[in-house]
């Protein structure tokens, strides 16, 4: 079997790559970019805004995390 392998390229501004220190900082800097990402973590914002969060205890538990 013949597998190829996919390059993905990822383009962002040369300022952002010669101030972030670590590959983790330009991770971060391209998940701020994703409207997806954004969209989910302003939901989970207005969860928790009206209380609709689930505490650290109870999913801890729910997913057998010591």
């Amino acid at each position: 079997m013949d597998v190829k392998e996919e390059t993905e390229v990822v383009s962002f501004p040369r300022s952002v790559f010669e101030t972030a220190e670590t590959k983790e900082e330009l991770e971060d800097w391209l998940l701020s970019q994703d409207e997806d990402i954004i969209n989910k973590l302003r939901k989970a914002q207005l969860d928790d805004i009206q209380g609709k969060g689930v505490d650290w205890k109870s999913l801890k538990k729910d997913l057998c995390i010591k």
